[in-house]
This record gives C-alpha cells, structure tokens and sequence, in this order.
C-alpha cells in the first residue's frame, strides 16, 4: 500500500485537486490519497509548513507526502523531493518544508522578534537526503508553466510510490530553501516571549511556545491588554479566553464557544508573553 497525502491552497471551489488525483490513480491506482487540507491561506508558504510538520509524524513510515503552495510557480525555484528516516517530501523549494528540515536534521532555529518574511538557502543537514525533479520521464506532458502541482509534482509522488529510486529523478541537492523557525526569547524583564505562528480553524492562536520552554510554577500568559492566569487541561474546562498546551506541544490561547483571533484582533506574528 502506497500513502501520499496532498496539502495546498487550491481549495476545493476549483478542480485543482481532482486533477492531481487522476494523474496520480492514472499511473498507480492502487495509491491512498489523504487529503491534509487544501484552505491553506493563498501563497502563505509557512502556514502550510507548519501544518505539515503538526501532521506527517503520525503517518507510516515510507509516507509521500505531497505540498504544493506555490508563489513562485514557473519561475526558476527548484522542485524537489525529500527523503527522511522516515518520509518522503514532494514540494516546490520555496520553505514549504522548513519544519521538516530542523526537525529531521535536529536543527534548532534562534531566538526571534518577528515571524520570518523570506526563506534562504540552506545546506541540508545528515541523514537528509535531495533530489530535484528534473527528469521529463516522471512528468506529466505538456508541462504548464502555472499548474506544476499536476504536472510535476503529482506523477512524481505517484512514480515514487511506485519504487522509483530517488536518483532517477534528477541530480542531487545539497542545499533547500528554508526559513528560520522563530523560538521564544527572554525580554529584559524576565517573560517569556514568543510569537503566534498559526491560527487555526477555530480562531485558536498557536505560538512558537512549547510545553518544556514554560517555566517551572503558575505561569500568566499575556496577548495585547488580556491576561491568563495559568493553564487549562482541556477546552471543556475553560471560560473565556484560556492558555492550553494542545496536542501538537505548543502553547495555545483559545476562546470557549468562539474565536480568540477575532475578539484579540490578533495575527500571525503577534506577541505571545509568559510571566
């Protein structure tokens, strides 16, 4: 049984994604397409970075995992395709694999003021290994210049599935573009400062704060104005605005029976503090 699962932006108004679905059944039919989510924000490249990094753990080992948000989609940005211990990773080399770069190769990211804006090239650490999708044997013709999640990216997670060796491909990579993951930092005050890296369907803000960065005793989360006073176990429990750790490890401020994003005015980027 071959897996590949699909996160985009191309939401599902359109017949983006079927068609990506027929040219991966059309050469393995035996494949289990998952869908992970297809509303990722248009061009928001990390957002669906770190929803992949939430979710690809949990898969069997050998899992293909296919991510096409795109912005730059025709230009001269590599398609590539990652191997891991334990996945494989097919993608535009725009960041969108950020996370599983210093997770895999245990690379942590520097503390951080501000949500990174662009992704650099970086050499990929041991036990990573690259290649980019060059050769026009495991693509679908004619190639479009705007629909590469169908015509590259889509016959090669289903060659891969296949068993294709990775170096069949094309020529190896030794450096993805990715960005720095942004971790919490002390102020001068002593608090604990992080940042809201996703809001997720719920209007749920989830920080850069992870249950081992959280000091030791009731801590006082802040955002803006509001302020909390230690932390919940479980959604059921709260009232009002509430500090959970969920189940991906970060630290989360939600709102019971509706959207903290919307009651904080809060985004992507704003400050999240630990007293």
């Amino acid at each position: 049984m071959s897996i590949i699962t699909l996160t985009t932006d191309f939401g599902t108004h359109d017949g983006y994604v079927a068609s990506m679905k027929g040219v991966i059944l059309g050469l393995n039919p035996q494949a289990v397409i998952v869908d992970v989510s297809h509303t990722v924000e248009p061009q928001n490249v990390l957002q669906a970075a770190f929803i992949i990094s939430t979710v690809y753990p949990y898969f069997p080992e050998g899992t293909i995992h296919l991510a096409v948000v795109d912005p730059g989609v025709g230009s001269r940005r590599k398609a590539i395709i990652l191997k891991t211990d334990t996945a494989y990773f097919a993608a535009p080399d725009n960041g969108i694999l950020s996370y599983i770069i210093e997770e895999s190769g245990k690379v942590h990211g520097k503390p951080a003021r501000q949500i990174p804006s662009t992704a650099e090239s970086r050499k990929l650490p041991p036990g990573l290994e690259a290649v980019e999708i060059g050769n026009p044997e495991y693509r679908h013709h004619p190639v479009s210049s705007t629909f590469h999640g169908r015509d590259i990216f889509a016959p090669a997670a289903a060659h891969l599935s296949l068993g294709v060796p990775l170096h069949k491909f094309g020529d190896a990579v030794s450096q993805l573009h990715a960005f720095s993951i942004p971790r919490p930092y002390k102020n001068a005050s002593g608090e604990l400062v992080g940042r809201v890296l996703h809001i997720d369907h719920f209007g749920n803000l989830i920080s850069n704060i992870r249950s081992g960065d959280l000091p030791a005793g009731t801590a006082t989360v802040g955002i803006g104005k509001h302020r909390i006073r230690g932390l919940s176990g479980f959604y059921a429990h709260t009232r009002g605005l509430s500090a959970i750790i969920v189940s991906s490890g970060y630290l989360e401020i939600s709102l019971k029976n509706g959207s903290a994003a919307e009651f904080l005015g809060a985004k992507v980027g704003h400050e999240v503090r630990v007293e």
